[in-house]
């Protein structure tokens, strides 16, 4: 997570054009944009340089300073936060880690019902089993927006020996890989994500039990 002092160090290094270009700019500078001492100016350019988020060289009488891809793929998430906050926005972004199921996802994709559907209205035919993503509990709060938008609707069906319920879904992605979420159309959301796809995906990203994974969300079908 990075700290709020730093992120605002590199907003204030982007709106004076650090993204594309380097600037020349000095510790005492850049305490007055910041409203802080020169000594503590210089100590956040430290720490970004540190963390490769900054490239700093000596210019004749002060430094140049360019923000990294590194720093702007951070200020770019920030931005599609704020977007997220004040727009009608086309995706939601989780951020969760990995875990086991209960080995239920392969029952339920491997049934010709759901099969079916999932080729026809997602476009493509599950590889067995969901990769199930265990996102914080404060992130639960970004699923209500789920309720508001419309999702493609798995029908329930019948077979002789019981009934499988709906599943709204939502198209979706992990990395570079496309997929899809399901969600229960009969539960509560929980703080587990259940990820579909085409392609066996603990092998494909090479991803384990622990691993942080950021999964996007697209709202639109």
């Amino acid at each position: 997570m990075m700290k709020s002092y730093l992120l605002q160090t590199m907003k204030e290094l982007a709106l004076l054009g650090a993204i594309k270009n380097k600037i020349e700019i000095s510790s005492l500078e850049l305490s007055k944009k910041m409203k802080s001492s020169q000594q503590t100016s210089s100590r956040y350019l430290l720490e970004l340089d540190k963390k490769g988020m900054i490239t700093r060289e000596l210019g004749i009488k002060k430094q140049l300073i360019q923000i990294t891809s590194i720093g702007a793929e951070v200020l770019k998430e920030e931005f599609m936060q704020y977007q997220q906050i004040f727009e009608l926005t086309d995706k939601i972004q989780f951020t969760g880690r990995i875990i086991s199921g209960m080995g239920e996802g392969r029952y339920y994709t491997e049934q010709n019902g759901y099969v079916n559907q999932f080729k026809e209205k997602l476009g493509f035919v599950p590889y067995p089993g969901t990769l199930n993503v265990e996102i914080e509990h404060i992130e639960r709060n970004k699923l209500r927006l789920l309720k508001n938008h419309n999702a493609i609707i798995i029908e329930e069906f019948e077979t002789k020996n019981r009934t499988f319920g709906g599943v709204r879904s939502f198209h979706a992605k992990i990395g570079n890989v496309e997929g899809a979420i399901v969600l229960p159309l009969r539960s509560h959301y929980s703080n587990i994500l259940e990820f579909i796809s085409h392609h066996f995906l603990r092998e494909k990203l090479n991803l384990e039990d622990g691993d942080e994974v950021k999964v996007v969300i697209y709202l639109s079908e």
